[in-house]
């Protein structure tokens, strides 16, 4: 009895996940993403933006429903904050309920993978001066002069990277290609290619030099 139980209850979030499949499609390309072949989204993704996203082949993006253990329920999202905010995957890619902000520019190259609940955002989504981000401020300026005000940077990874569970990415910060950025680390400066990278902030622990 217990086990014909089990099977009934596994249906909902295989039914759940085939249905996001589909819809996931349907919500890109009516947002303008392109995509490429055999695109592969499971569960509900945050999905904000007017900027332009293209994703290449063979993507697959798990959103919450503890389809990936790490993640429990934490939904993915990809967020463009201008019109001429990029955010560019190559194909082969694997993400796990990350958060992909951009407001200036965040290009992930071929077969990488990108742990559980990271965040890779290449702006500080507010200003520095405190006075600035007091409320009234923006719309006193108009939001396209707070965006100004507000440090931003592109992100760079390069192919055959491994970002572990619950990192960080932060703003200007180039990855070189076939690095493992160790899970938990904070990420603020440029990272070599061929080498491990560990803490917070971030630093390199081996490297094919050592």
């Amino acid at each position: 009895m217990g086990s014909i139980l089990r099977r009934l209850l596994s249906i909902v979030p295989r039914v759940r996940r085939r249905y996001y499949r589909f819809y996931n499609k349907l919500n890109f390309k009516l947002k303008g993403i392109e995509y490429g072949k055999n695109f592969c989204s499971y569960n509900k993704i945050y999905v904000k933006g007017i900027g332009k996203v293209k994703i290449g082949d063979n993507f697959v993006f798990t959103s919450g429903d503890a389809i990936n253990p790490i993640c429990r329920n934490i939904r993915g999202c990809i967020y463009t904050v201008t019109k001429d905010s990029k955010i560019t995957i190559g194909n082969n890619v694997g993400i796990s309920s990350a958060c992909i902000w951009s407001q200036t520019s965040i290009t992930i190259g071929d077969n990488v993978n990108i742990g559980g609940d990271c965040l890779i955002m290449d702006t500080d989504a507010h200003p520095h001066d405190y006075m600035k981000r007091r409320s009234g401020y923006a719309k006193q300026i108009g939001i396209v002069n707070y965006l100004k005000e507000i440090p931003s940077a592109p992100i760079v990874i390069e192919d055959d990277v491994w970002i572990g569970a619950r990192c960080q990415i932060l703003k200007g910060v180039h990855i070189g290609a076939r690095s493992i950025v160790a899970a938990g680390s904070i990420v603020t400066k440029n990272i070599p290619a061929d080498c491990i990278v560990a803490g917070v902030p971030a630093k390199v622990v081996k490297s094919k030099s050592l």
